[in-house]
């Protein structure tokens, strides 16, 4: 299980501070999916960074029970001046995997060709973001953090990640964090939205799909 409580984040503003997630509580078990809507700048990616420990909350509590991936196709946390295989040999061995395995598997599924031999710094975003969610596939979490739609790359690559992430690991939990209610409840069984500060659970996804719409009018 994933169980946040009481959880607050709050940022420092011109003396004072801007309060973005307040007192959430929220929680997943194995294999659930669970959808987190809110509008653009709702606080949803801060949510993601606290359930990934990419930042800590100002106050409350964070309990995980399973082994949770960085946000899907997220590439930040490249370095830029090494090479795309350094980066992976460098991923591998953080998470316990022998680099010269994962190699193969990660240069066929990105298919970024000579440039995984070229320093990160010189990719695209999209070269990274493809790079980002091979990596993520070479590690087998329990939990799957998908940050808005996953579409990396052109349709065929596309559904090439989507057979990987929801078809080969239908089995483990994902949480799935958009502002598109078709998304959400095509993968979703339940949802919580973000509004203003404060999380919002339903048990039923139409009812949080309803509640969502109605704070966009």
């Amino acid at each position: 299980m994933i169980k946040l409580e009481d959880v607050v984040k709050k940022y420092p503003i011109n003396g004072g501070h801007k309060v973005v997630l307040d007192h959430i509580n929220f929680n997943i078990d194995k294999g659930e999916k669970v959808g987190i809507l809110g509008r653009n700048g709702a606080g949803k990616s801060t949510l993601i960074r606290l359930i990934s420990e990419a930042e800590y909350p100002t106050s409350g509590f964070i309990t995980r029970d399973m082994s949770i991936s960085w946000p899907i196709a997220f590439g930040g946390g490249f370095q830029g001046t090494l090479t795309g295989v350094d980066n992976v040999y460098f991923i591998s061995r953080i998470y316990g995997l022998n680099p010269k395995k994962t190699l193969p598997f990660i240069e066929e599924f990105a298919e970024l060709g000579k440039y995984i031999r070229e320093p990160i710094k010189t990719y695209s975003s999209g070269m990274r973001a493809r790079l980002a969610f091979a990596i993520s596939m070479a590690v087998e979490f329990d939990c799957f953090l998908i940050d808005e739609v996953v579409a990396v790359g052109d349709q065929r690559f596309h559904e090439k990640c989507h057979h990987e992430l929801f078809v080969k690991r239908a089995d483990r939990a994902k949480i799935l964090v958009s502002h598109d209610i078709n998304f959400i409840r095509t993968y979703c069984s339940r949802a919580s939205v973000l509004h203003e500060g404060k999380l919002f659970n339903f048990e039923e996804l139409e009812s949080a799909l309803g509640f969502y719409q109605s704070t966009m009018s």
